[in-house]
């Protein structure tokens, strides 16, 4: 039987604002009754007071297998629950997230390399809010079939697809909404799917088992919700059909068009966008920068101690909180090795800004930025983030360069605006229906926005 111990407590939760469509999300008479005070409010993130402790049965139900695609040895799914993503191997894990996506989709944040080493390294720990709770398929034999990252939150920092507001307006009427379920790469907004299945002819049941395994795990475990945060959009159509509401967000990727070099990736350009990057490419030798783009064992040890200083600044003046430790990004590169491209800015030949890329199968995925603190160095993020970015993924003739969330400042330099998806399980019903009144809203909205920067994009009319 698995066994699963959470420490509850009441939190200290910083006040934050309500959205203006979110404030009035729904009515008293809407909230349910079915929380009694048995409700786990798990471990919530460096409360000051000291926690109580239960156990919970996280063990689940099997999942039989149908039709003729079955074999021998291979007519039930056995679920299962595992608190560390080391208890799989990498080879394991890593067959079920490469059979799920195709080969040119290939996603280094699915791999066990870089789940493993946020796990390692105390980023994703149950210490920090993030307890980790996989979901793990198996057929009869004990051969993996599926896996799904999955954490239990008690907090909503490092996900970027924010729900403060619901958490506000669901605690105002006499509602815990911590602790929730959430699937996804901790802070990492990059789409991919997160129920990874092996290639086999039911594979199609095994998704069904997984999503089935989750909402069940939910009810165990007594929590508010279950999130399945940048999805793939097929799992987003799929996960419709299994009662979670849907919502859309919005990010900036640059698409390479089969450019042979950085200046004829200008040409497709507005000339006076095309003359405002030439400007700011100009800056960094007028104040004797040095860019270098270093992969895999060109990258040492004194590189991420001064990217991690820099990683460092970028939190301290921004988020407050950094979610990334030092020994992560020295674990993280071991294990990643090529896939890693870390671009760097010198002065007189010491780093003195960085921008950390990951590189995927048709994909460059840009992540983290920052330098030195006590200089500045205008146009650097621009040259150091986005435009190395495009260079490095027309050498390696990759299809995309994903910026992250946030900044229209990206479009003018050639980033357009993109839908991003994420499904939520809102256990509550009338909450859950307030929330879908609200996203249609949303949606909405992000859809006009979309469209608005689209038409007004950098790009010649010729350019979709």
């Amino acid at each position: 039987m698995a066994i699963v111990a959470l420490s509850y407590c009441k939190p200290s939760l910083h006040p934050l604002r309500f959205h203006p469509h979110c404030g009035k999300l729904w009515k008293r008479e809407n909230v349910g009754r079915s929380r009694g005070a048995s409700t786990v409010t798990a471990m919530f993130w460096r409360s000051d007071k000291s926690p109580q402790v239960r156990e919970f049965d996280i063990s689940l139900a099997n999942y039989p297998l149908t039709g003729s695609g079955t074999q021998e040895g291979q007519n039930v799914i056995s679920l299962s629950v595992v608190s560390s993503i080391s208890e799989i191997t990498p080879s394991e894990w890593d067959a079920c997230a490469l059979d799920s996506s195709q080969p040119q989709s290939y996603n280094p944040f699915l791999m066990h390399g870089f789940l493993s080493s946020l796990e390692d390294t105390g980023c994703a720990t149950r210490e920090t809010g993030w307890m980790p709770l996989h979901i793990v398929a198996k057929d009869e034999s004990g051969h993996v079939l599926g896996v799904s990252p999955l954490y239990l939150k008690s907090h909503s920092y490092g996900e970027f697809v924010f729900d403060h507001s619901w958490a506000d307006a669901y605690r105002s009427f006499g509602g815990r909404y911590y602790p929730k379920l959430q699937s996804c790469v901790p802070f990492t907004p990059v789409t991919g799917p997160r129920i990874l299945i092996r290639d086999t002819p039911f594979k199609d049941q095994v998704f069904d088992a997984i999503v089935s395994a989750m909402t069940q795990l939910a009810a165990k475990l007594q929590v508010s919700s279950l999130h399945i945060t940048f999805p793939s959009g097929a799992e987003w159509n799929k996960l419709k059909e299994k009662g979670f509401s849907q919502r859309i967000g919005m990010q900036y990727h640059w698409k390479n068009r089969d450019y042979k070099n950085f200046d004829e990736f200008l040409m497709d350009m507005k000339q006076s966008k095309r003359k405002n990057i030439r400007q700011e490419r100009k800056k960094i030798g007028t104040q004797n920068l040095k860019m270098r783009r270093l992969r895999g064992d060109e990258i040492k040890a004194r590189h991420w101690d001064s990217f991690y200083d820099f990683y460092r600044n970028t939190t301290d003046n921004k988020w407050g909180t950094p979610y990334l430790t030092r020994d992560f990004f020295h674990y993280m590169a071991s294990k990643l090795g090529d896939g890693v491209l870390l671009v760097l800015a010198e002065e007189n030949e010491e780093p003195v800004a960085g921008a950390l890329n990951l590189i995927g199968g048709d994909t460059l995925f840009g992540r983290l930025w920052g330098c030195r603190p006590d200089s500045y160095y205008p146009s650097l993020h621009f040259e150091a983030c986005y435009y190395q970015a495009i260079e490095a993924a027309i050498e390696l003739n990759l299809k995309t360069v994903e910026a992250g969330a946030q900044g229209e400042h990206k479009i003018q330099r050639g980033y357009l605006p993109v839908k991003t998806y994420s499904c939520h399980y809102i256990i509550d019903e009338g909450f859950r229906q307030a929330i879908d009144e609200f996203l249609v809203r949303e949606s909405n909205q992000v859809d006009y926005v979309i469209k608005l920067l689209r038409e007004s994009g950098p790009f010649k009319e010729t350019i979709e």
